[in-house]
């Protein structure tokens, strides 16, 4: 039986990644990637929304990616999902980058003037460079595939021990499980590109397929919820207060007590409540489900086209650049989705998506 609760939470998940990504492109906290101020105001107090989503929304969909690969596992052998994995993480976040994710490259380049540099440059090299370059979001699913095959090596070994062992966990177990959460944010961390948290994201991986997998866990958490969304606000409320203004996305922040035991308490909060209160489908619901990859996948480009070409030259309001962009992340993911996803060669290595078999009828 379907558990559409875990449906409901990517894609509102993913809807708020897009949300963040407008904030982020001209946040006036100083966190490097985007476009930079373009409101004169002295402190953007909106941008607290990237405080509060932050250290959460992508733990959260590793935690659920965890899950969903144990039920796929459930019913698959080992070689499809690995099978199923390359084409739809590994191929859109390698072939993709240089079939169609190098225009994001560009877009991200010119924004940062990085291609003023370049004139010097052979084509082909500063393609190349641009293909890089778009990787942009796609990390997600670059980590989500190293960790897939990661755990396959594990079930060979583990022989569902660990599983079995997991579907004991009671609410202690669970909060404690913020300790183990933090300690793996200490390490695996790559340098330079901050997003890379092989610990931080792959805990919560493993304990989504290894614990949460379990109904009789996510019943445990259901019968919690208002201790989980409680510990998660209060977490929430001082993590903001801390360190509002300051560089969340890098170290020491990003490790600290404060990150993970709010990341944790959220992503286990969030994942109580959808359990309780949002296992049910409806056609919107179905839709946006339907659609959550390609939106996943595509709206970064229109959020930074906007950026490039309204939002750092400065020719509109702020407020009119924020709600273009909004709209923009949206209508290019669902317009390019749409498109991409219906021709052959591009579908596959964009979006993963395999080739249809010809059905001889004669």
């Amino acid at each position: 039986m379907r558990k559409y609760y875990l449906d409901n939470i990517k894609w509102v998940t993913v809807v708020l990644v897009v949300i963040y990504h407008v904030l982020y492109m001209y946040n006036g906290e100083g966190i490097l990637g985007g476009a930079g101020k373009i409101t004169t105001l002295d402190v953007q107090y909106y941008d607290m929304f990237l405080y509060v989503v932050y250290p959460w929304f992508m733990l959260l969909l590793f935690l659920i990616s965890g899950i969903c690969s144990r039920y796929y596992l459930d019913h698959h052998s080992e070689r499809e999902f690995a099978k199923s994995r390359t084409r739809k993480l590994l191929i859109p976040s390698t072939v993709g980058l240089f079939v169609f994710q190098f225009l994001q490259g560009y877009v991200s380049m010119s924004i940062s003037d990085a291609l003023d540099s370049m004139q010097e440059v052979p084509a082909v090299i500063k393609y190349f460079i641009m293909a890089l370059s778009g990787t942009g979001v796609l990390w997600y699913i670059q980590l989500l595939w190293f960790f897939s095959m990661v755990l396959l090596l594990i079930r060979k070994i583990d022989k569902d021990r660990l599983w079995k062992l997991g579907g004991k966990a009671n609410i202690i177990v669970i909060l404690l499980m913020t300790v183990a959460v933090w300690g793996a944010a200490q390490i695996l961390n790559t340098p330079v590109i901050v997003v890379y948290r092989f610990g931080y994201y792959g805990i919560a991986f493993l304990l989504g397929y290894f614990v949460f997998s379990h109904d009789e866990v996510i019943e445990t958490l259901k019968k919690h919820f208002m201790l989980l969304i409680i510990l998660a606000a209060g977490a929430g409320v001082i993590f903001c207060a801390v360190y509002f203004q300051d560089n969340y996305a890098e170290a020491p922040i990003n490790r600290s007590v404060l990150f993970t035991g709010f990341g944790w308490f959220a992503s286990v909060a969030i994942l109580s409540g959808a359990a309780k209160y949002a296992d049910k489908q409806n056609r919107f619901t179905a839709w946006m489900s339907q659609h959550n990859f390609g939106l996943y996948v595509f709206h970064y480009l229109g959020i930074s086209t906007v950026a490039l070409l309204l939002g750092k030259p400065g020719i509109l309001p702020a407020a009119v650049v924020y709600v273009l962009s909004l709209v923009a992340g949206f209508v290019a993911a669902y317009a390019l989705n749409a498109v991409i996803s219906r021709v052959p060669f591009f579908r596959w290595a964009v979006l993963g998506i395999k080739k249809e078999r010809k059905v001889d009828v004669s």
